[in-house]
């Protein structure tokens, strides 16, 4: 009898994966699979060997909760893993963590490289040993591939830089899975790329910032004007360009009052075209004042239809889905009170904001927090602004429990930046000599590497 042979060019199943489908072994894989690399390949052979693969997607959310929001959208990402040949089944995996998915799934191995016994991962990795050991399963953990990683990849791209189409729809794509977003202000290119590589780790969280804010207050004060829109838009535009051609992240342009309301649409059609996710503009008209001065009765605040009015012609006038209109009340410094400001939102939520900033001078957030309770009344609600600029005790956590999605931090670089240089200047002139101020300055070497290109 002729003996049964394998057909030419037919793949032999790995010793771990040669039996019935209904007594294979199953063999869990965590991955983000933004940016698909041989290490990620070596990592699903290795798991082959040992069974039946099932990939667990990172989502958006869970991407965003430790790193960058991936380039590729969810099902962009999920369509290249279901077509590597090795994949058996791709599910989604809702947090970091990966113990709800194992408990559901219950695999024989989990498989990760072993680039994760230290930092933000650390923990998690614990996790899943602790919750393995519940029914014998085993980890397997690779040795990491060296010389490639999706973090130098992710690094090369920024140095490559963006498109404006993708830096326009990032800030909704990052509301769609994060709880809060940090917003931090840029002034110049230098700020810019301070805000697009800042990283920490507190505890066990990586946090950076999620987005640029240009202001009208530092981007004057940075080129020695008052803030009362004596730096007109093609200024500002100029600014905005430096920041765009260096970063990557996307950018909340404050707009002031946003002008007349057919001035206002142009606005909206430069930001739009350049790339840039929203705009802000508040109630108010006349000379523009910056809404922190002490003065009193110098700053009016627009009719709510006038206001309404501005926000659909701005609507109008946009190109895509993607960019957003952000309304600032400015009810509570100006002493119309709370009810006042409650009454503008719903309007101008009406009248099509995608967002609405309550902005105070109070150096207590009570009211800021208040108006938060009220808000999360509303029927129909967008997204809600804080600008802790003179409440800076309010924490994160206690924003985002009130229902703030967007935190904006308008001007700390460049106050925290002026005392410094001025006891520079005030060193150097005591000692005649710039020695004794140079514990204070960032080595030259540092600069360099700090600007793409300058080493």
């Amino acid at each position: 009898m002729e003996s049964k042979k394998t057909k030419p060019g037919a793949r032999r199943a790995p010793a771990g994966a040669r039996k019935s489908s209904r007594t294979a072994k199953t063999v869990y894989v965590g991955m983000s699979a933004d940016l698909i690399h041989p290490g990620h390949l070596n990592i699903i052979r290795e798991a082959r060997k040992y069974g039946r693969v099932i990939v667990g997607l990172l989502t958006d959310g869970a991407i965003a909760s430790y790193k960058r929001l991936p380039f590729m959208s969810l099902e962009q990402r999920k369509q290249v893993v279901e077509s590597i040949k090795d994949v058996s089944q791709v599910v989604l995996q809702e947090t970091l963590d990966y113990v709800p998915n194992l408990r559901r799934l219950k695999p024989d191995f989990v498989v990760h490289g072993d680039d994760w016994r230290t930092g933000v991962q650390r923990e998690v990795r614990q996790r899943v040993i602790a919750v393995l050991r519940e029914w014998g399963g085993r980890l397997i953990e690779p040795r990491y591939t060296e010389g490639i990683s999706s973090s130098r990849l992710n690094n090369a791209l920024k140095e490559t830089g963006t498109t404006p189409g993708i830096r326009l729809k990032m800030l909704r794509r990052l509301l769609e899975v994060k709880r809060l977003l940090r917003v931090m202000e840029a002034h110049n290119g230098l700020t810019g790329l301070i805000v697009e590589k800042t990283r920490v780790t507190a505890g066990n969280e990586a946090r950076e910032f999620d987005a640029q804010w240009l202001s009208s207050l530092t981007d004057s004060t940075a080129k020695g004007r008052p803030d009362n829109g004596s730096v007109d838009l093609t200024s500002r535009l100029a600014t905005l360009n430096n920041i765009l051609e260096i970063t990557t992240k996307p950018i909340i342009f404050d707009g002031d009052s946003g002008g007349l309301a057919e001035h206002f649409a142009i606005m909206v059609k430069t930001l739009e075209r350049m790339g840039i996710s929203a705009v802000i503009i508040e109630d108010k008209i006349g000379l523009k004042e910056n809404s922190l001065v002490e003065k009193k009765d110098c700053q009016r605040q627009d009719s709510i239809a006038g206001f309404c009015h501005k926000i659909r012609f701005g609507k109008q006038a946009q190109f895509t889905d993607d960019f957003m209109v952000i309304a600032r009340i400015e009810s509570l410094i100006l002493g119309a009170g709370m009810e006042d400001a409650l009454r503008r939102a719903e309007a101008y939520i009406a009248a099509g904001a995608d967002g609405i900033m309550i902005h105070s001078k109070s150096k207590d957030p009570g009211e800021v927090l208040r108006f938060c309770r009220e808000y999360r009344r509303f029927p129909l609600r967008v997204p809600l602004v804080a600008v802790p600029s003179t409440y800076s005790q309010v924490s994160e956590e206690e924003l985002a429990a009130a229902g703030v999605r967007i935190v904006i931090y308008a001007n700390q670089l460049l106050r925290s930046a002026y005392p410094a240089m001025i006891r520079t200047a005030e060193s150097i002139l005591r000692h005649g000599r710039a020695l004794e101020s140079e514990s204070e300055s960032l080595p030259i070497r540092d600069i360099l590497r700090l600007i793409p290109g300058g080493e």
